[in-house]
């Protein structure tokens, strides 16, 4: 028997939410009004659809999937007869979603689950209007825009919320592909919205007081915080209109704020940015976006601190009220706003006590009550938990010497070394600066000893591990330049496979083109569940050139090389680890984690016998087998003047753990 959900209301969210259940299999009902909304949903769910197909993202064809979706001319209770599960998405009016509750509520079957996509509404008020038994089967599946391509889902609970619907909501945003954050309390504005309008607030008063220039704050946010877009430019891109309207029904439900003047007065004069053609910026018409002129140095004197302690103070506030625990408040910001680092994360590298201070000059000059540092803050700094630097924050860290470059990080934890791809406004893309710098890196950790250094972990910051080569980089190349870059993408391919301890790269978010490249020459590839993989350049008239079209091949065969290579096609990481293109996948929220316990395993063996046992794997692969035996006895013999084995064999025979020393 087919699986049935229904889907109430065919605009941007729902027609959005209905493709993604017909992706995954569902029978769905799509329910509006009026037959022309129903329409138009209809040839957009086809559009997308479509483009999906094109890049290799769906399985079945496109009008097999639509096929599944039966649109409804505005009847509720035909639309959830036998439905396992509604997700309500009408306009954000609290009267007609109870409508919509309490006709479902009437009709859907006893056990069926009801959910809202609301942003801003309590759970709890709608699931009034349903019966009392129905209750604990109302909850908040709030997706974000567009539903097919944004990967996050908050899960409320309301009053009556039962903790065995929230395990069934994950499950079904589980089947969609979505990563999900449960939201504990039915707070205004849940998680995201409420962090983001302290980014806003944070950001307006800053311009209102005159402190800075809309430019110089969007400048500092997305080039010195590497957030995707300024806070101006975001509100511009979602409608001034929407934001004025979800931060109203924040405030009548008690969110404390004082509305910035410069966003009430772009709601009052119509200017709702992308939309109308004008807001913060102006734009060419009407729907047309164009990327405004924000140039890097107007952010550069802006102390960015103060520009994110508010949204921290409120991520802190939902931490210590049991809201949502660390983990989440983090990855929910970075999956729904595109974050580089959750906003907990950025205290830790701040420093607690920093963003205490910022916090109090906030309230200092504006005497807000909202700016007073949060109690958990406060209490950190009192009992010297104060992040990276103190060893202890919102999470624990190794303490290490960190080395910042221009275009990446290099982290020595002993015994592990981090290199971090750090161009994340850019997405990491590789460009002759970071080559040189990966070069210099490589050959510094290949001269440590193995006490400092004996496990490489390469990773990138923010949502990307490295979405390739800089094409900016690539106007005005001549063919003997091309060939240069080529050849110096190779040269860092080389030195990781020469290089005598294993690296593992932690592929995070976008590991594209010549990123992909890099990671094919990592002994281990770790992936988060969001990380796409791909070789796109033969979409740019180009082909890989930093060693795709060898490593791929000889790493997934030739047929799979050739059919990635040649379509330009992205995929994702669990269909790369059934390729053999990586080794493993996590969740995103573990990847660190699971990548360091990897290193810290591999850091316990004997340093010696792994890097010869690398050599013997690289250099024998493609020798003749004859050649690559009497290779690996080569190699086999060197660990054999080891004071590492004698250390081994003693272990084995006292029946105790050995410690290696790479001697």
């Amino acid at each position: 028997m087919a699986k049935r959900v229904a889907v109430i209301g065919a605009g941007t969210m729902g027609h959005g939410i209905a493709e993604l259940f017909a992706i995954a299999g569902y029978e769905v009902a799509l329910v509006d009004i009026a037959e022309d909304y129903l329409k138009r949903a209809l040839q957009n769910i086809d559009w997308s659809l479509k483009k999906l197909a094109e890049k290799g993202q769906i399985k079945e064809d496109p009008q097999t999937v639509l096929a599944r979706i039966k649109p409804i001319v505005n009847d509720v209770c035909k639309a959830v007869e036998g439905a396992e599960i509604m997700v309500e998405a009408v306009i954000e009016e609290v009267e007609t979603k109870k409508r919509v509750f309490a006709e479902a509520d009437r009709c859907a079957p006893p056990n069926a689950i009801l959910a809202t996509n609301t942003s801003s509404l309590p759970i709890t008020e709608i699931s009034e209007a349903v019966k009392p038994e129905r209750r604990p089967l109302v909850v908040g599946m709030h997706f974000f825009n567009p539903p097919p391509l944004m990967p996050l889902v908050e899960i409320i609970k309301g009053k009556y919320t039962s903790d065995e619907t929230v395990k069934r909501v994950a499950e079904y945003a589980s089947q969609l592909g979505k990563q999900t954050v449960v939201v504990n309390k039915d707070v205004p504005g849940f998680i995201v919205n409420r962090i983001l309008a302290r980014v806003n607030d944070a950001a307006c008063w800053t311009v209102a007081k005159g402190e800075a220039d809309i430019i110089a704050v969007d400048s500092a946010l997305r080039y010195r915080v590497g957030l995707p877009m300024g806070a101006f430019l975001l509100m511009d891109y979602t409608g001034i209109d929407v934001i004025c309207f979800i931060g109203d029904a924040m405030v009548k439900r008690g969110f404390k704020t004082h509305p910035c003047p410069l966003i009430a007065e772009k709601c009052q004069q119509k200017k709702y940015g992308v939309k109308t053609g004008e807001g913060f910026y102006k734009y060419p018409a009407p729907g047309k976006f164009q990327w405004p002129d924000i140039p890097k140095e107007p952010g550069e004197r802006l102390d960015v601190v103060a520009l994110l302690a508010p949204a921290i103070n409120e991520a802190a506030y939902l931490v210590r009220e049991g809201i949502a625990t660390k983990e989440d408040v983090d990855k929910a910001v970075k999956l729904g706003l595109n974050w580089p680092k959750g906003p907990l994360e950025l205290a830790d590298e701040f420093g607690i006590d920093v963003v205490v201070k910022a916090l109090e000059a906030w309230k200092a000059k504006t005497g807000f009550e909202e700016f007073a540092p949060d109690p958990l803050l406060l209490d950190m700094t009192k009992s010297g938990k104060l992040g990276r630097k103190s060893g202890e924050g919102f999470y624990t860290y190794v303490k290490g010497e960190e080395k910042r470059f221009e275009t990446i990080i290099v982290r020595y934890e002993s015994p592990v070394a981090w290199i971090i791809l750090n161009r994340p406004e850019r997405l990491n893309a590789i460009n002759p600066k970071m080559v040189e710098e990966l070069s210099a890196a490589l050959d510094e950790i290949s001269r440590a000893d193995f006490d400092k250094v004996r496990v490489v972990i390469i990773t990138g910051a923010g949502r990307a591990f490295s979405a390739g080569a800089d094409v900016t980089g690539f106007v005005g190349t001549t063919p003997f330049l091309a060939y240069k870059l080529s050849r110096g993408l190779h040269e860092i391919a080389e030195k990781i496979e020469k290089l005598d301890r294993p690296v593992i790269c932690a592929l995070n978010g976008y590991t594209l083109g010549g990123g992909l490249e890099l990671a094919l020459a990592c002994d281990i590839r770790i992936a988060s569940e969001t990380a796409v993989l791909g070789q796109p350049e033969v979409n740019l008239g180009l082909f890989p050139g930093g060693g795709g079209t060898q490593r791929l091949t000889r790493l997934v065969g030739l047929a799979k090389a050739k059919e990635l290579i040649f379509t330009g096609d992205n995929i994702s990481a669990r269909d790369a680890e059934k390729m053999g293109l990586v080794n493993k996948v996590v969740p995103p929220e573990r990847l660190e984690q699971e990548a360091r316990t990897l290193a810290l395993k591999l850091a316990e063996k004997p340093p010696i016998a792994l890097a010869m046992a690398k050599y013997a794997i690289n250099y024998g692969y493609e020798a003749p087998l004859w050649s690559a035996l009497d290779l690996e006895a080569a190699h086999f013999g060197v660990v054999f003047s080891t004071e590492d084995l004698y250390e081994g064999v003693s272990a084995f025979l006292q029946k105790r753990k050995p410690q290696f020393k790479g001697r």
